[in-house]
């Protein structure tokens, strides 16, 4: 009897569909991936409302956009995913599925699927929510909010694979994720607006890891990006995505930290 052929595509959608079923069955994952997303957009509109927005030409609404698709990206996809790559390597999962047709990427990118396209519908219905509700407009620039979104997406699974590496237990990985959340929540344009913050203080937030998917997906819906600057961005989130990339490929553990 011959053996069924499988593709990649097909054994990352297998897999994807029990890390789905597995997310499902851990209540404070589905917490943190489909709530806090929701509801810390809102926690922060009192300080937005304080913020003298219209000097920069900026408004509520669009603030607010980018604001509640940084918190999907940061909770609904990095934060979740560190979780899910430290469980699944203590329970001796990603180690079993090495074993079989799957290659390392097709694992690590299965297990962070569900994820990914969580975080991706999330941010739609948020966009469209900030739409309808705050008058935040159309996208000026539809293409480098798609652009920015994706990178966005891509790097937060690659960053939380490398978080994973370091992080011994599921239990403390909220404590190891914490550094990258507080840092671009503050830094990089979610919460508190780059043009906002001083010249200096700008410069340099501009080049931590989802700064420049923030800043694509901000100017893209305002239309207030440059083509250099929208370069710089680009180019900017392609690096930090290379380089994530490469560390995971290098670094990541597949044994459980003894």
């Amino acid at each position: 009897m011959n053996a069924v052929a499988t593709t990649p595509a097909g054994r990352m959608r297998a897999l994807g569909r029990a890390e789905l079923s597995l997310l499902g069955r851990n209540r404070n994952a589905v917490v943190t991936a489909l709530f806090v997303p929701l509801a810390l957009p809102f926690s922060v509109r009192p300080a937005i409302d304080q913020m003298d927005l219209k000097g920069e030409g900026l408004s509520v609404g669009s603030v607010m956009l980018t604001a509640a698709i940084g918190f999907s990206l940061l909770f609904a996809v990095y934060s979740s995913l560190v979780g899910a790559f430290v469980a699944r390597r203590e329970e001796l999962v990603l180690k079993r599925l090495r074993t079989g047709e799957l290659g390392d990427s097709e694992i690590l990118a299965g297990t962070a699927l569900p994820a990914v396209c969580l975080g991706f519908v999330q941010s739609v219905l948020l966009a469209v929510a900030c739409v309808l509700l705050l008058d935040a407009g159309a996208p000026a620039m539809p293409q480098l909010v798609v652009l920015g979104l994706l990178f966005g997406l891509v790097l937060c699974a690659a960053l939380a694979a490398l978080t994973a590496s370091v992080t011994r237990t599921a239990e403390s990985a909220q404590v190891t994720a914490l550094p990258v959340v507080l840092v671009s929540m503050m830094g990089s344009g979610i919460i508190v607006p780059l043009q906002l913050l001083s010249d200096r203080v700008a410069d340099v937030c501009r080049f931590l890891p989802l700064s420049p998917a923030i800043r694509l997906i901000g100017g893209g819906w305002t239309g207030d990006l440059s083509g250099y600057d929208a370069l710089g961005a680009v180019l900017t989130a392609l690096a930090w995505t290379v380089l994530a990339v490469f560390a995971v490929r290098r670094w990541f553990r597949w044994e459980p930290r003894r």
